[in-house]
């Protein structure tokens, strides 16, 4: 099976994926933020939550429900920041998945991925990894929500954890851009072979 991409290429293509899944998975868990909420524990992403106090009725009181899931409307996260976070970081992911695919893909098909083709993936990766990396610094805006300070002891604010601790799913995010946009960035310069010259 003949590949368009030079050894480089391959570690490229390879990491590339690997960067990808690991922002990927850390976006959609809900593990960014954590902290305890009536003697549960409870944690945050961008878009999800793990359990949140509801009103019993039978008890008149609130009571933890241990379960995870999405906010039921976009209006529904907790702050606009992390809203705009959502937002940000989706895009710099689906960019980083994109550019992963067609590396890979490049693996297998010859003549896909040129010099130019491999410098231009390697430009969309720096791109992704830096929304990525912006939605990660957004994030610590929405700390002074009222759902958060109710989960860090009411002590929280922006860039203040409060009794809270960040999760690890805010790392895999960060880590996997980071690497995108310093190391992946870089291999994808000499990732394509030369081009064969025709002549017609």
């Amino acid at each position: 099976m003949a590949s368009s991409l030079t050894c480089t290429g391959v570690i490229w293509a390879l990491l590339s994926f690997l960067c990808a899944a690991t922002s990927c998975v850390g976006f959609f868990m809900p593990y960014w933020l954590w902290g305890s909420q009536l003697g549960k524990p409870v944690s945050f992403g961008t878009f999800r939550r793990c359990s949140y106090p509801v009103h019993d009725e039978s008890r008149q009181m609130m009571v933890m429900v241990e379960e995870c899931g999405r906010y039921a409307s976009f209006q529904g996260i907790p702050s606009a920041e992390w809203r705009i976070s959502t937002i940000v970081t989706g895009l710099g992911c689906g960019l980083l998945l994109l550019v992963a695919l067609t590396a890979l893909m490049g693996c297998c098909v010859s003549e896909l991925i040129s010099r130019t083709v491999g410098r231009v993936a390697g430009g969309i990766q720096f791109l992704g990894g830096l929304l990525i990396g912006a939605g990660c610094a957004l994030y610590p805006l929405g700390w002074d929500s009222e759902e958060v300070r109710q989960t860090c002891g009411y002590i929280s604010g922006q860039f203040d954890l409060g009794k809270c601790e960040i999760g690890w799913a805010y790392y895999c995010t960060g880590a996997g851009a980071a690497t995108a946009m310093l190391l992946c960035t870089w291999l994808a310069c000499f990732s394509g072979k030369k081009q064969k010259q025709y002549p017609y």
